[in-house]
């Protein structure tokens, strides 16, 4: 008998007949001799229409209301799985987040979670029920209903199975696992068998949709291995688990892509010690998240600093920014859209050399021109005009022959085949 966590995302249990499907499975996976926790998402489309709702009773709800509002998407799904469970012959048992004993701090809308209780969870499991768990939400130290942001079922699920020490988790999706690029951008991406958490980390935060990026960090954290499946079939999926040294044979894993960013430039900042901290103090007050960090000095000692946020908040950067820059005396900003990140992911890039050269040669051929760059040990990344992120992903794609089936992937050209 195994403890299992299964999650199902929103396209999964988007209609009645898809939520008895995933009870027809989740059934037959108990009646096998397994505990089984099962994390459910609102069903597709709902929170969007709750915040449709929202808005249209205040055009700035307040978080704590907004939180009460959301969580009712996943209350839906876990009583309607639970109800189907227990018409095929199961046992079913609902509970929202706070009734698992899912406890998190108090920021409204994006929460994180300090602590889970699960007592109440185990105690269902040993009476032999399934346990439908509402994805996304939890309970703040005082009592009140918070959600965990977008993608945050992924969480509550690698979270839940890390506090029951579940022997399996798995993460069922309307893909059926993790690809090298979008394959609707790239038609040739082909599915990875298995991924490191770092690198997995890397794609999720870089504009892979697959998996929410803190969701990656806690399974980390606490050694949870887990598998991306279609909820669709019963195909393999892949399994995103701990770096051993086979991996590295593979230089890069898979392509991000991030559309909808901007770059902000600050001009004339003067070149003194405190100037970078004092903006970039405001943009993190202000919840602005920055990405990559450009600055170059001038002769006068004036700098000018670039960074990339989302497009969206350029405006909430200009108000952050503006004090900040009446300040520091002459500073001004200007800021342009239309820009997107591409990265290449792979732990192999540690130990082989030449793989930037080879990204920006096969961008080159192209005519795409790079803007901007940031690397990391595992990752590099660029941005890219947004109208050719696109093509940039297939030639960087093709580069490294990602699309090939055989295995390991070839070295870069600079780095000699041994």
């Amino acid at each position: 008998m195994a403890l299992i966590v299964q999650k199902y995302g929103g396209t999964s249990v988007g209609s009645s007949e898809r939520i008895l499907h995933v009870a027809r499975r989740v059934w037959e996976t108990a009646r096998q001799g397994n505990q089984v926790v099962v994390v459910v998402s609102a069903m597709g489309g709902v929170t969007d229409r709750l915040l449709g709702l929202a808005a249209e009773m205040s055009p700035v709800p307040s978080p704590r209301e907004l939180d009460v509002l959301l969580a009712t998407g996943e209350q839906t799904t876990i009583a309607l799985l639970a109800m189907a469970i227990n018409q095929l012959g199961g046992r079913a048992v609902s509970m929202t987040g706070p009734q698992a004993g899912i406890r998190t701090d108090d920021a409204h809308t994006r929460a994180r979670i300090l602590e889970i209780r699960p007592d109440a969870v185990r105690r269902h499991l040993d009476e032999g029920a399934v346990v439908t768990l509402a994805g996304f939400q939890g309970e703040t130290p005082t009592g009140r209903i918070s959600t965990l942001g977008r993608g945050g079922s992924d969480l509550t699920a690698i979270s839940m199975a890390a506090a029951i020490g579940a022997d399996l988790c798995q993460i069922f999706t309307d893909v059926d696992g993790v690809y090298t690029c979008d394959p609707r951008v790239v038609p040739d991406a082909r599915r990875l068998n298995e991924i490191s958490y770092d690198e997995m980390l890397e794609m999720a935060s870089s504009g892979s949709k697959v998996m929410q990026a803190r969701s990656v960090e806690c399974a980390k954290k606490y050694h949870v291995p887990f598998e991306v499946r279609s909820s669709l079939h019963n195909g393999p999926g892949t399994l995103v688990t701990e770096e051993h040294q086979n991996m590295e044979s593979v230089i890069i894993r898979g392509i991000s892509l991030e559309r909808d960013q901007a770059k902000i430039t600050l001009n004339d900042v003067p070149d003194v010690p405190g100037s970078a901290f004092r903006i970039f103090r405001a943009l993190g007050e202000s919840g602005i998240n920055v990405d990559m960090i450009v600055q170059n000095v001038s002769k006068s000692g004036l700098a000018r600093i670039s960074f990339t946020v989302y497009r969206n908040d350029i405006a909430r950067a200009d108000e952050a920014l503006s004090p900040v820059l009446s300040e520091l005396g002459g500073a001004w900003m200007e800021s342009h859209g239309g820009i997107a990140k591409l990265s290449a992911v792979g732990i192999g890039m540690r130990s082989h050399s030449g793989v930037a050269a080879e990204m920006f040669e096969a961008l080159a051929e192209a005519g795409i021109s790079i803007q901007m760059i940031s690397t990391s040990e595992i990752k590099i990344a660029v941005t890219i005009a947004e109208e050719r992120c696109e093509e940039a992903a297939r030639v960087v794609h093709a580069a490294f022959d990602l699309g090939r089936t055989d295995s390991p992937l070839p070295l870069p050209k600079s780095q000699p085949q041994v």
